[in-house]
Formats: structure tokens, sequence, C-alpha cells
């Protein structure tokens, strides 16, 4: 409690450890002046501005009857093209409405590239006053918030070793997080486990990490575990299909409404699929490898203790160790993947969809115990949206996560969340409902429908 009320004091020693050039150090990105409309009751700034690795463009919409507050808003992956792209958060007609100004940022690099995203979301906010040519005064308050990559800029923006250790430093009075990831090297893991597993149960297992024959052996991959991945919806065959859909429920939160049709979105499929083979060094961010699944245990059953065939199943699934240097403090910022701790001191309300496949329902309970470990549970509040999309929220579930977060920088007074860690409450058929505000399809309704 006491690192929690006096974080600044609290932050790690930095310790540094001296790594080769990484392969995004060269890359170069091109940014272009947004062309994005403006809006009436709102004078929107748009241009370009130094970032971490060169011009970044940005965003700034300040309302006719400003409050003096300012949003930042974080993005979420752009991908691996060198066009640098900036676009209005989904709340701007909301934010401009109840007098909130924003600001957005392009960052200044592509790739999983959470430092830029950061250190440009930072830069934007100190340069608020001579961006828009020094009409307004210096907000009262600043907060971020972001979604996927941008909800993992939004959270570890507010960790104290951020704090401590970036080079623009911004102190935000509150952070949103929505379908983030709170946990960067669970998503990684995630990731690396998945797409080992669907090759060894498809029956084509790597022999090596990185399994280089992946993307080759795709097509083949996907048809030994669904009969059918020509819609929407994939389906998976009656035995490995199955049983990876079962490690999966296990290795992304355990049993809980949503994750069979999360499971079977071909979109999602396709986006995590499209990361086997790769060598854990997110795509030249890092230069080591961060994966490691030497002591994981791969279940496709719920017992105390693993079955006959699931150890036999484990001895032939490749093995690799993650480097313990992948990913050092560094004496010039960041972190190159910036670390989240749950070590933060101002309030954190996070939303997250039950069926993600992308960034899955773990990342809150791995957040929420981290938070836990550092006394700073009382700081977080969590929210569980039944919808089996990648931040697929709807306009009154954003708005009502928003309200209630200023709400409670504001006032004191904290809302409501949902329990994401006891087993029994995710498992149970209506969780979700309490804050789930519009029905999806597939997707059983919380409440039955009124009587004609």
């Amino acid at each position: 409690m006491l690192c929690s009320l006096l974080l600044s004091s609290c932050a790690p020693v930095i310790t540094t450890v001296t790594q080769p050039s990484r392969p995004q150090n060269t890359r170069v990105f091109t940014a272009a002046v947004p062309t994005t409309p403006s809006i009436a009751g709102a004078t929107l700034y748009k241009g370009l501005y130094p970032g971490e690795h060169g011009q970044a463009s940005y965003l700034i919409e300040v309302p006719d009857n400003w409050n003096g507050k300012l949003v930042m808003y974080a993005h979420g992956y752009a991908g691996m093209g060198a066009a640098l792209t900036v676009s209005p958060p989904a709340l701007r007609e909301y934010l401009v409405a109840q007098g909130y100004a924003w600001a957005a940022s392009s960052y200044s690099s592509n790739y999983y590239d959470v430092r830029s995203g950061i250190e440009d979301t930072n830069a934007l906010a100190e340069q608020f006053g001579p961006l828009t040519g020094g009409k307004y005064p210096a907000p009262s308050k600043t907060y971020i918030m972001g979604v996927s990559m941008g909800g993992n800029v939004a959270a570890a923006a507010v960790e104290a070793e951020t704090l401590a250790t970036a080079r623009h430093k911004v102190k935000y009075a509150a952070s949103m997080p929505l379908c983030g990831v709170l946990d960067p090297p669970y998503e990684f893991q995630w990731l690396g486990d998945y797409t080992l597993n669907a090759q060894q149960l498809s029956g084509y297992g790597a022999q090596s990490y990185p399994a280089s024959d992946f993307q080759t052996l795709l097509p083949d991959i996907k048809a030994g575990l669904f009969s059918d991945t020509s819609g929407a919806l994939w389906t998976p065959n009656t035995v490995q299909g199955a049983r990876l859909r079962d490690i999966s429920l296990n290795l992304t939160g355990g049993p809980r409404p949503v994750f069979d049709l999360g499971f079977r979105v071909g979109g999602l499929q396709d986006a995590v699929l499209s990361t086997g083979g790769s060598d854990g060094t997110l795509n030249g961010i890092l230069v080591k490898n961060i994966y490691g699944n030497k002591d994981v245990v791969y279940r496709w059953t719920s017992g105390p203790t693993p079955t006959p065939a699931e150890i036999a199943y484990n001895k032939n699934v490749v093995r690799t160790a993650a480097d313990p240097q992948a990913n050092p403090q560094r004496a010039d910022g960041l972190r190159w993947l910036p670390a989240i701790h749950g070590q933060f001191n101002v309030p954190v309300l996070t939303m997250h969809t039950l069926g993600d496949f992308y960034v899955p329902f773990a990342h809150e309970q791995h957040y929420l115990k981290m938070a836990q470990q550092n006394g700073n549970a009382g700081l977080l509040v969590q929210r569980a949206i039944r919808a089996a999309g990648h931040c697929e929220f709807t306009a009154p579930e954003f708005v009502e996560a928003f309200n209630d977060w200023m709400k409670w920088e504001q006032t004191g007074q904290k809302p409501a969340g949902d329990d994401v860690l006891t087993p029994s409450v995710v498992a149970d058929a209506k969780y979700g409902c309490k804050f789930t505000r519009t029905a999806r399809p597939g997707v059983e309704a919380c409440e039955a429908p009124s009587a004609p």
C-alpha cells in the first residue's frame, strides 16, 4: 500500500544490458498530414511533429466549450507497412459533445512498437500548447485511453517503470485500456503456444523452433483441424480440432461464455495463425527470443492431473527457452517492449470481450493478479462484455465505461466491475451480462425477450 501511495519512490532500480541494434531501428516510416474532416462545435488541428523514429502525424480536437481536460487516444496495431496513419477515437463526437479535447498520434513507427506508442503519445501531450497555436491554457488534467496495442500503451503509460524511464514523462490522471494487451509477454506466449499446438495436432508437428515451415504448411494445418474454413465461422473437426479448442480454452482464461464462438471466428483464427513460425523477436522489435514453453503442460481435459494421452502428446511438442535478456531495461529510455507490472497509482478501468481469440480474456486475469501483488487492486475496475470479436464494443458500452471512468477520477466514486478471477463466476452462463448493453448474433441474450 505504501508503494501505491508513494509510487514514484518505489520505481524499480534501473539495470541495463547492452544489445546489438535491432531491425526496427533501421526501418523507415512515412507520415502524412491527416485528411480527417472537422466536425461542428470544435476546432481540429492536424499535422506532423517529431517522434521516436522520425515524423509522426497528429490530430488534436478542442471543443468550443472545452472543459479544460485532455484525453489522449492510443490506436491499435497498424501492421508492418511503411505508411503511418492516425484516426479519431470511436468516441470522438461524444468527447466533443461533453467538452473534452482529445489528441491522437500515428506513432512514428509501425510493427508492435509500444515504446514508440508511449513516447510519441506523451510527446504529443507535451506539445498540446504549441500545436494548437497557444490559444488555450494547459490542460487541467490529461487522461489516456487506447484499444488493443493502444490498450498496452495506455496501461504501460501509467506504470511506475514508465514514469521512471520514459524520455517524455506525462502523469496521466487515469487510464482506460480497452481490449488491451495487459501482460505483453503472455500475449506472445499465447501466440507461440497456439501455433505450435495447431501444427502438432494437425499432424505436421514442428521439429525445431522457430517452425520455419509453418506458413508453407498452413493450408494443410487448417485442413487437419477444421472441417470447414470457407465462411466467417470455422468448424473444428471432431477430434484434433476439438482438442485444440480445449487447449486454447485452458490457455486463455478457462471456461467462460462466448469462448466457443470466439474460437470459430475465422478472422481471429487467421490473425493468430499468421504469427506461426515467428522467431520470438516480435518481428525485429527485440533482438532475442522472448518465447519459451519449456515448462508448459498442454491440457485438453480439466482433471487434476494430465491424462496418459496428454502426457504422451506433451513429449512430442517442440520445446524452446526464452532468452532471459530478450527485453532488458535500457539506459536510453523505455524497454523495447515496455513492461507492465501492475504498479500504478491512478484509476484504471478496463473492458474486454469474452470471446476475443487474438488478445484473450486471460490478460484481465493476469493484470489483476499483478495489481493485487502491488496492493493496487482497489484502483482497478474490469468489465467483461459478451462478444466474440476483438475490441467488439458497442456505443452504449463505450459511453458507459467512459462516463464511469471520468466520474471515478473526478469524484472518487468507484464504479462497479466484474470478478475476473473466480472460476465458478467466470464460467457462469450469464457472466458478462452486468455490462453488456447490446446482444450479439450467436451469443445468448442476457434477458429473455419480452412476451408479445
